[in-house]
């Protein structure tokens, strides 16, 4: 009787959750309201997307952009929303590919952080906001912007994080709600931040890793007042949190360089992983049930692990040195994964894209190898994380250049869609309706299917 009541209630649990996602997936419908959409995994059932494009094929309209910002687009209904920051120093240019050496001190300018909204029929501006302007406290890597932090949105406000400046809470009219300014830290290298912000319910929830007092906060959405928050024994980092909606509860998983960790909603520590590489970026996602986290920083030759993990750990789950799984760890591999980018599970492969222009694939159930890293054909550096529609892998490097992969066991580049020479990518596109929305360092554009010569904006 025990057996069935359990088997019951397990059916009932899951199909709440598979309810939750549905209602969630009903909520955000066709938009896409944070980094790599809405279930942080770049993906999209999309019909008719382009697979094609130039600085003129299948480009529907561009727009110039000025100052310099690294934030992926977000898109709710009929506006595009983007982040930037905007100043009168000459900034020295960004260098494509560079790692060391690029710390750089501050600027002896004001730097004016701006949010703004583009129709996405025209591109049209609809408006633009400034919601701060300020010398900024410290310097950043010249690899970095002082706008790369994505922003979100629930469709009724817009929530704009400027690293090492503050939180600014917008309606979709581009008017200021609230703001919540935050104590500038300093961050390892001068290097800058980079961590965007997550949503939750009514709560929005920050991490801030920095090297002089790292926290994460919780503040109501609707105010900007802090629920609670919690202080950190950690170091700088640039992952922005998982709100994992799992089948047995609601938990936010933090990646860090010294341990991943998994906080219940009030901030409670649930678990715990040490062995991550020396620098973590990638933004954590699930995948059939169970989360995936990775930390590849390209100069560990011990660890750059990726990690599944199944729902409902508790403690410290780290892997004993021999280990590869444990109870709560499905499967690892130490040195797979990739620095930048995010990984990309689809259609049960797990795709990695490195730095340094290597793309490798894993089956995603199991961690093991379905193809070995293969070096794409022009040397390239990558940021942006890959993506995919209609079985294709795409992969953006940061000179513009497309690979167009078949999403299957085998390497094999389609073809490549190339942008103009000063389209630096830095930011992963948006994917909308039947748009692929590409933000460069000089411009955005609207890609879709059966559009002629690019219409610019004034």
């Amino acid at each position: 009787m025990r057996q069935i009541l359990r088997f019951t209630v397990a059916i009932i649990s899951t199909l709440s959750f598979l309810n939750a996602l549905n209602t969630a997936e009903a909520q955000t419908g066709g938009n896409w309201p944070q980094f790599r959409g809405s279930d942080s995994r770049g993906i999209s059932e999309g019909q008719d997307l382009p697979e094609h494009w130039s600085t003129t094929e299948n480009v529907e309209w561009k727009r110039d952009l000025p100052g310099r910002a690294w934030s992926s687009p977000i898109v709710w209904g009929n506006q595009i929303i983007l982040t930037n920051a905007v100043t009168a120093a000459e900034l020295e240019a960004a260098k494509k590919g560079l790692y060391g050496g690029g710390e750089r001190p501050k600027l002896d300018e004001p730097v004016a952080r701006m949010v703004m909204a583009l129709d996405l029929e025209t591109g049209d501006v609809i408006w633009e906001t400034e919601v701060h302007a300020e010398q900024p406290a410290f310097g950043i890597h010249v690899k970095n912007s002082f706008a790369s932090a994505t922003p979100i949105t629930d469709g009724e406000r817009i929530y704009a994080y400027f690293g090492n400046v503050g939180l600014f809470c917008l309606n979709m009219e581009g008017e200021s709600v609230w703001q919540r300014l935050v104590k500038p830290s300093k961050l390892r290298n001068n290097w800058g931040p980079g961590a965007s912000p997550v949503l939750g319910d009514d709560r929005i929830y920050l991490v801030n890793d920095n090297d002089e007092e790292s926290y994460m906060m919780a503040l109501d959405k609707r105010t900007g007042e802090e629920v609670w928050r919690v202080d950190r024994e950690e170091g700088t980092n640039w992952a922005t949190p998982y709100i994992w909606k799992n089948a047995q509860r609601t938990e936010i998983v933090t990646p860090g360089t010294d341990k991943v960790r998994s906080y219940d909603l009030d901030g409670n520590l649930l678990w715990t992983i040490e062995g991550m590489s020396w620098i973590t970026v990638a933004t954590p996602y699930e995948y059939d049930g169970q989360l995936i986290v990775t930390s590849g920083y390209v100069g560990d030759r011990n660890w750059r692990p990726i990690y599944s993990i199944r729902p409902g750990a508790a403690g410290d789950i780290s892997l004993k040195d021999d280990e590869m799984s444990n109870d709560w760890i499905a499967w690892s591999q130490k040195l797979s994964a990739p620095y930048n980018p995010s990984t990309l599970a689809y259609r049960d492969k797990l795709y990695v894209l490195y730095d340094f222009g290597l793309f490798g694939a894993l089956n995603a159930k199991t961690g093991e190898e379905t193809f070995e890293q293969t070096r794409f054909p022009k040397r390239s550096g990558f940021t942006v994380s890959p993506w995919a529609y209609n079985d294709k892998v795409f992969c953006l490097n940061e000179d513009g250049l497309t690979y167009v992969m078949s999403a299957g066991d085998e390497f094999e580049v389609l073809h490549t869609n190339e942008l103009a020479e000063d389209d630096m990518c830095m930011a992963t596109p948006a994917i909308v309706g039947d748009r692929l929305i590409i933000r460069t360092s000089a411009r955005i554009y609207s890609i879709r299917n059966g559009a002629g010569s690019s219409v610019e904006g004034p």
